[in-house]
């Protein structure tokens, strides 16, 4: 008999996206367990990002059913919708933070949207909490998007992400565009943030070292449905053409080398 803690905390069965006749997912079946970092892998036009719209409510899918947080995430029920939005936090590629608005006031609108009644000093506090805690300086919490580094954005986009504390975490690309040691540092910051606050982390990303230093799990995503999903280690065993060539290429050897598997 499933316990809550072992109920999946998204499920996704025979899931369907299709734009015209370009069929994206068809069969696509997954489970994200609770408390893991599970990376999201794939070739370009696998769908990485359309299954996590897809999951997140941004999309809806042609087929499939999916439940989150115990949740059907397709309900029409407004309450359901709610609940998942209240516990959950997207980090999206670019950050997509309001350039018109200072990084503090980014946090804050989740926070004025589920808590409209919070005085605007507790609204700060809340905001400067987070910003802390995505690893930012607490004078960031003034400046604009323009005036930050492409880092440092990334980090905003993650304070607006926990603003409700959210117990499920996703996160696209979360190191696209950075540099080695900043990539490096916003992995350690992930690993850090799920063990204190006890995350799922849903991760989509290309980047090998990220893989191998901080997910639990990886999936697959291949032929139009998951492929596999398993920790690094097993998945580079997998008889797949493009499984083989993304793990065990150059990069995949330079990953492995400094994750000190080799």
């Amino acid at each position: 008999m499933d316990t809550a803690a072992d109920h999946p905390i998204i499920r996704v069965r025979g899931l369907a996206n299709r734009f015209g006749a370009q069929v994206v997912h068809e069969g696509l079946d997954l489970d994200v367990r609770r408390g893991e970092i599970l990376g999201i892998v794939g070739g370009s036009g696998t769908g990485k990002s359309v299954l996590m719209r897809s999951i997140i409510g941004l999309r809806e899918p042609d087929a499939g059913e999916i439940e989150v947080l115990g949740v059907d995430a397709r309900s029409e029920d407004p309450d359901d919708r709610l609940h998942i939005e209240r516990h959950t936090g997207v980090l999206f590629q670019d950050g997509a933070l309001f350039s018109s608005l200072t990084v503090g006031e980014n946090v804050q609108v989740p926070l004025k949207e589920h808590h409209p009644g919070l005085p605007d000093s507790l609204l700060y506090e809340l905001a400067l909490l987070k910003v802390k805690l995505a690893g930012l300086p607490a004078d960031a919490i003034d400046k604009l998007p323009s005036q930050l580094s492409g880092g440092m954005r990334k980090r905003a986009g993650l304070a607006r992400a926990l603003a409700l504390d959210p117990p499920l975490l996703f996160l696209d690309e979360p190191t696209a565009g950075l540099d080695p040691i900043g990539a490096a540092a916003f992995d350690a910051l992930i690993r850090t943030l799920q063990q204190a606050l006890g995350l799922t982390v849903f991760l989509i990303t290309h980047d090998l070292d990220t893989l191998y230093a901080i997910c639990d799990r990886v999936a697959v995503l291949a032929d139009r449905r998951i492929l596999a999903v398993a920790p690094v280690a097993e998945l580079e065993r997998l008889e797949h053409p493009w499984v083989q060539d993304y793990f065990n290429g150059p990069r995949g050897r330079a990953a492995q080398q400094a994750a000190g598997r080799t």
